[in-house]
């Protein structure tokens, strides 16, 4: 079946995680992505947390699947000859290099636009561009801390908390893959390519959007009440940190289930939204809080909020989070498990849907990874495994017209 991205070239000159997430993404739906690497060591990731000697580790393989691995030294006039070749065959450039790298390699945007005025040029920065910490380098705790995340979370009588989730990298990667795919798009409209860049800091602040709402709340009318600091609390003039409060309006709290004691995620997330105050009150056995004043409405039952939770967790304690959940969703209450990686890697759920693949590997064997998150109706991305360093050097430079005795010159000058 032909994918929608099939026929278009990518140069991937990214490393790490917030570019390799991005071209992955783009090659589970089609696209031809040739990863450029410095010959004998590659990404970084590839020998970082290793679990395997010898072998790719897991960062590396888990962000580059289904893409091609071309060895090339830039430095070399030679690797730039080659650059120049694939440049002018491809579609996308994405890099994330530090600032001005691009041009130092001779390679700016003037210059890229000369070799392929359609070519498209994508960048992970740190920082938007005239930001006053441009020339700041940028990883993915430094960009939750920038883009307002790590204020906001964690407990009030607690630091900043840095969230598990990679809010700065992968995130980032999403929206620059957003950014390519728009300005292909917009290339078909216009026959021009041009520069599209996101920053971390700005990628993190998408995702904090509630909490710039709630910085203007909190300035006109000097507190949140759906943060758990409301009513007895008090608020300072910034957005406090408010715990596992659900944040929308919907207050919701992480309680201990059956087992608790001995399970570090023995809890379920409960919600208690408005219309699902009387489901809930029945599915605890007290209806008679359905109607009684002091709980029938939000406003009425913020200022005891914890004391329900504390009542629906002494309904929770003969139940493990996996059949409280399944008592309450019979009763249509938002809510969900506590799920562990382990859990998650093992859910049949989430392998049948892709979301979870398992994929073999020319020396690891065979791993675990995630595959797309995005579904659709007529397609279903299939996830390869990713490349060996320099894997397919060779395959790219015949594709570019190399002859066998060109590309052994290649190799004995080290340009590959």
């Amino acid at each position: 079946m032909t994918k929608p991205l099939e026929g278009i070239k990518i140069i991937d000159f990214t490393h790490v995680q917030a570019g390799p997430a991005c071209t992955q993404l783009l090659a589970w739906f089609g696209a031809d992505v040739i990863k450029v690497e410095r010959p004998g060591s590659g990404d970084v990731t590839r020998n970082q947390l290793r679990d395997i000697p010898d072998a790719d580790a897991l960062y590396f393989t888990m962000l580059n699947s289904n893409k091609k691995s071309l060895t090339l030294d830039t430095k070399k006039a030679e690797g730039k000859e080659v650059l120049e070749k694939l440049i002018r065959e491809s579609d996308v450039l994405v890099e994330n290099f530090g600032p001005g790298a691009l041009d130092r390699m001779g390679f700016s945007w003037e210059r890229l636009n000369e070799l392929n005025p359609k070519m498209i040029v994508a960048s992970v920065k740190g920082f938007s561009d005239g930001h006053h910490y441009d020339d700041l380098k940028v990883y993915e705790n430094v960009a939750q801390c920038a883009g307002g995340a790590a204020s906001t979370t964690g407990f009030w009588d607690g630091p900043p908390t840095i969230s598990a989730a990679a809010l700065g990298d992968s995130n980032t990667g999403m929206h620059l893959a957003i950014g390519i795919l728009t300005a292909l798009l917009g290339r078909d409209k216009t026959g021009k390519g041009q520069k599209v860049a996101v920053s971390m800091q700005d990628s993190v602040l998408n995702l904090c959007r509630v909490k710039l709402r709630d910085q203007q709340r909190l300035e006109r009318v000097g507190y949140l009440e759906e943060y758990p600091q409301y009513p007895h609390g008090e608020f300072s003039d910034v957005v406090p940190r408010g715990g596992n409060a659900g944040g929308g309006g919907q207050p919701g709290w992480v309680l201990k289930c059956k087992g608790w004691e001995t399970d570090p995620n023995a809890y379920i997330y409960f919600t208690i939204q408005g219309h699902a105050w009387e489901p809930i009150c029945k599915a605890l056995g007290k209806p008679e809080w359905i109607n009684d004043p002091a709980y029938n409405t939000a406003e009425a039952r913020q200022p005891h909020i914890f004391e329900i939770f504390k009542t629906i967790e002494a309904w929770l304690a003969d139940k493990t989070k996996f059949e409280a959940v399944d008592i309450l969703r019979r009763f249509d209450i938002p809510c969900a498990p506590v799920l562990t990686m382990k859990e998650l890697a093992n859910d049949p759920s989430l392998r049948a849907s892709g979301t979870i693949v398992e994929v073999p590997h020319k020396k690891r064997g065979s791993y675990l990874t995630v595959g797309s998150p995005i579904k659709f109706s007529d397609m279903k991305p299939q996830v390869t495994a990713s490349p060996l360093l320099g894997e397919h050097t060779d395959e790219v430079l015949a594709g570019l017209g190399y002859s066998q005795q060109e590309i052994f010159n290649l190799r004995e000058v080290k340009a590959v």
